[in-house]
């Protein structure tokens, strides 16, 4: 398969579902997903998102999001991402993904399945979050990948550090890889978590020879 098949096909088969953000499908695409911590980002940012959103809706004609123009809702899911990944990257809540043992966790799973469902592409554990990049296989669904992650390492890390309650967040962001330029846009995101002492493995989509722990090439 080329790289480029596994792009958003803008004549292709798409399942659009909307609950707080958009979740579009394609079978077998790179996607981009994002999950965080339950207590990531505190009550007062939260309402600031809420406003923000309402305002943006006003601003919109105060219609449903779901029924705004496609390029009006792209516009606000850039906005609205970069809004998050700037109170994530603050590092707010209990932040045990720091702690080696719970790190370890999320790595060991998102490794399991790979070359299994999917291609394991770049991917950082920070303090409170995670990025990974990977390309599903075809006839594999990302919410069921998603849940499988999220449910694993929830009652794993739980079990390890002796916690209780809901580690993750329901809703994660995800969207497909729309080109080439995008995807080195995200992977330079992810990489650049290293800067801040997180755990980054980079796993190319381009076969160039890089090294694919990252944390080992930085260090040495």
């Amino acid at each position: 398969m080329e790289l480029d098949d596994l792009f958003f096909d803008q004549i292709g088969t798409t399942v659009k579902r909307y609950r707080r953000g958009p979740h579009w499908r394609q079978d077998g695409k790179l996607f981009f997903v994002t999950w965080r911590q339950a207590d990531s980002i505190p009550l007062e940012q939260r309402e600031e998102i809420l406003r923000e959103r309402e305002n943006w809706l006003r601003s919109h004609g105060d219609r449903p999001f779901e029924l705004l123009p496609e390029g009006t809702r792209r516009a606000y899911e850039r906005l609205h991402s970069k809004r998050m990944q700037e109170f994530l990257d603050a590092g707010y809540g209990s932040c045990v993904l720091k702690r080696p043992e719970a790190c370890d966790i999320v790595v060991n799973a998102l490794r399991y399945f790979d070359g299994k469902h999917y291609r394991l592409g770049t991917f950082a554990i920070a303090g409170n979050h995670v990025h990974v990049l990977a390309a599903l296989f075809p006839g594999i669904e990302l919410s069921a990948v998603q849940h499988s992650w999220k449910s694993f390492t929830s009652n794993a890390i739980n079990e390890a550090l002796g916690l209780h309650g809901r580690l993750w967040r329901t809703e994660s962001y995800d969207r497909i890889v729309r080109d080439e330029d995008e995807l080195e846009r995200i992977e330079d995101y992810i990489l650049g978590h290293a800067r801040f002492g997180h755990h980054v493995e980079d796993n190319p989509f381009d076969f160039v020879d890089r090294p694919t722990n990252f944390n080992e090439a930085k260090g040495a």
